[in-house]
């Protein structure tokens, strides 16, 4: 996996979410990079790593023991936020050993419903030609439903081309691997170091109903609740969500 690292002390291995990159935590990582060794990852198909055809929890977790032996580390406190939150959850499950702590950031380890029909949409029905340009694309995927704020993310994704714009994504991977993405499978697995839940107060990614499933595989669980965000409560109140992401890290640090 592609990856940027900043900083130096106890590692700290920050993953982002569907459609995300590595510069989606870079916040975070500010933040962190004083006291810790931080490393941001690109997913594959996200960012400047591999395309992959097939991708699942348990290759994502295992391509970040990959990572982590890359870089010589026996373990690291892993963040990750919505997908890449799983990611963390199942390398945490499946590969204990590897991760000092875990911060999970508004997912919980449930299958979910597809929600992402209209994004897909809006994204495959975009042409990517000479004449495209960051503005009509913007104006294309907001006339597909796409909210503002959701489609200026993921025009992060564009890049330009000597014919005009491709995706650094591999959009057609996601949608093909969309089915694992939101599935849930490593349920007879449990984590029992700490561990930090952290749900934005008007998201519905992480609900009432979600608590025995979280408590059940993660029994060493704290959880905070940030008012007034939903689910990129990162972005939206960065200062509040970077305090207890480095406090708790700072309180699971050997």
């Amino acid at each position: 996996m592609h990856y940027v690292s900043s900083g130096t002390g106890p590692a700290v291995v920050l993953i982002h979410g569907l459609f995300g990159n590595l510069d989606n935590l870079k916040n975070l990582a500010n933040a962190l990079e004083a006291n810790h060794q931080v490393i941001r990852v690109d997913l594959p198909n996200h960012g400047l790593s591999e395309h992959w055809q097939y991708l699942d929890y348990p290759l994502l977790a295992e391509a970040c023991v990959e990572l982590l032996n890359s870089l010589n580390l026996t373990e690291a406190h892993f963040v990750g936020h919505s997908m890449g939150g799983k990611v963390a959850m199942a390398l945490a499950l499946l590969h204990p050993e590897k991760v000092t702590s875990l911060v999970v950031a508004d997912i919980a380890p449930v299958a979910y419903e597809p929600r992402h029909q209209t994004v897909f949409a809006g994204l495959t029905s975009l042409t990517l030609e000479q004449s495209t340009n960051r503005k009509s694309a913007l104006e294309h995927l907001i006339s597909a439903d796409i909210d503002l704020g959701t489609a200026q993310f993921l025009l992060k994704n564009l890049q330009r081309t000597d014919n005009g714009f491709e995706w650094k994504m591999n959009l057609d991977g996601l949608i093909e691997n969309y089915p694992q993405i939101i599935a849930w499978d490593i349920t007879d697995k449990q984590y029992d170091k700490a561990c930090f839940f952290i749900r934005g107060g008007d998201s519905q990614y992480v609900l009432a109903e979600h608590t025995n499933a979280i408590m059940t595989q993660f029994p060493r669980v704290s959880a905070k609740t940030i008012n007034g965000t939903g689910h990129w409560l990162h972005a939206q109140k960065p200062e509040i969500f970077n305090r207890l992401v480095a406090e708790f890290i700072d309180s699971n640090s050997q």
